[in-house]
């Protein structure tokens, strides 16, 4: 059996961390046998580069290795792809042709991007792992094949299960041995390695001196979170090789070629109100109409206590609270009671006094009800200018403290404090 060291040199895999050889002592493993391995990992960690491992150590390396990119075949020819088809099984199928697993019998199957399977292709593919059988596209006659299938995979499996857009027992056939390659972030030891050997390639491959790192830049390489990995370092390395004349690389040119992402650290949402005109007034005017809403619904509560109970005092101090926070203070609503007991609700600023008399019929209980509800009836921008006079007086003239009570930001608290000439 090859060791660790020996694999590495042989495929052109660079690095020496630990979560990175482990998985290629995996790899050396599982090769001898026929066990269907899934690799998982984020995308441009060279995911690519196990079952070429495992198709080389095992006793079907000398049988065909073909590679299948599952995402970037359409959904409606990948069956013809993988099992073949009929000629005249579909418009366009104008012969018979072979699928993957009938031309790779006896060799080795890399399935890239398995996730990204139909769900109808995913039975198909349950029942090769299963028995080996296969029916081609518009065909009813089984067919055998003797296939080693090494699948790779960037979805969470078990979010994918979860959301029913992977079998769960096509994964545990799959997945018999799971190989993670590690992100290129974790493998901070592995990054300076890897951009020198990008660097001594494209060097040799466009004819040109080989590009190097001062050690701010070569600190800041390593800070970087490497989103793309293996493949997003490689692309940095070849833009820089090629674009810069001055071989040696500083920080501040580094940067220039890394994409901006901003901190690591995770994003911080404002909650701040906009200071927009429009959504401050429609703000203000939820709150009114909200307002408005509740002291109708009081209005409506004190109302059936009068008309069902009459002019009867307990009903006056029951509902004393009740009264208050409709009309104000007892400077803005005053309760008189004569002496052939009637009960004067007296506003400021409106008509003449409602009177409820105790005899007066239920017509006049309604009557009474529709003055009342006529009187407390007030525009919008009464509504707007009470509240605003309230909160400033609550708050002792504090703008800041005043707006943030109503909802409305400062600026335009400001400028309805000027339109009100208060």
């Amino acid at each position: 059996m090859e060791s660790v060291q020996a694999i590495k040199q042989r495929f052109g895999i660079i690095g020496n961390d630990p979560k990175l050889n482990r998985a290629i002592e995996k790899a050396i493993q599982v090769a001898p046998t026929d066990i269907s391995v899934l690799v998982t990992g984020e995308s441009g960690v060279g995911k690519e580069s196990i079952p070429k491992i495992i198709h080389q150590l095992s006793h079907r390396k000398h049988g065909k290795y073909i590679a299948v990119n599952c995402g970037a075949i359409p959904e409606g020819t990948i069956d013809s792809e993988l099992f073949g088809h009929e000629k005249g099984s579909f418009t366009g199928a104008t012969q018979t042709r072979s699928g993957y697993f009938e031309v790779a019998d006896g060799g080795t199957i890399f399935l890239d991007e398995v996730g990204e399977l139909p769900l109808t292709t995913q039975v198909r593919l349950l029942r090769v792992l299963e028995n080996g059988e296969f029916i081609k596209v518009g065909s009813s006659k089984v067919q055998k094949t003797n296939v080693r299938i090494v699948a790779a995979t960037n979805v969470n499996m078990f979010e994918a299960i979860k959301k029913d857009k992977f079998r769960e027992d096509l994964y545990y056939r799959l997945s018999t041995v799971e190989i993670h390659l590690p992100p290129l972030r974790d493998r901070q030891e592995d990054i300076h390695l890897l951009f020198r050997k990008f660097a001594s390639d494209f060097a040799l491959k466009y004819k040109m001196p080989t590009i190097k790192l001062t050690d701010d830049a070569a600190i800041t390489l390593l800070k970087f979170r490497w989103g793309g990995n293996i493949r997003q370092l490689r692309n940095i390395a070849e833009q820089i090789s090629v674009l810069e004349e001055n071989r040696l690389i500083n920080s501040q040119t580094l940067k220039s070629y890394l994409p901006d992402t901003g901190s690591n650290l995770p994003a911080v949402i404002s909650h701040t109100k906009s200071d927009s005109d429009f959504s401050s007034e429609r703000e203000i005017l939820y709150k009114v109409l909200f307002d408005m809403k509740s002291d109708l619904n009081d209005l409506k509560k004190l109302t059936m206590e009068l008309m069902k109970h009459g002019n009867d005092k307990d009903v006056q101090k029951n509902n004393e609270g009740l009264i208050q926070k409709i009309y104000g203070n007892e400077s803005d609503a005053q309760y008189e009671e004569s002496d052939d007991d009637l009960e004067i609700l007296s506003i400021p600023e409106t008509s003449s006094p409602a009177v409820i008399d105790s005899n007066s019929s239920n017509q006049d209980k309604y009557h009474f009800a529709e003055e009342i509800e006529e009187e407390e009836t007030l525009s919008l921008q009464d509504k707007e200018l009470e509240l605003i006079k309230k909160s400033l007086e609550r708050h002792q003239g504090k703008r800041k403290l005043a707006a943030a009570e109503l909802g409305i930001s400062e600026r335009t608290l400001y400028r309805k404090i000027k339109q009100y000439d208060l």
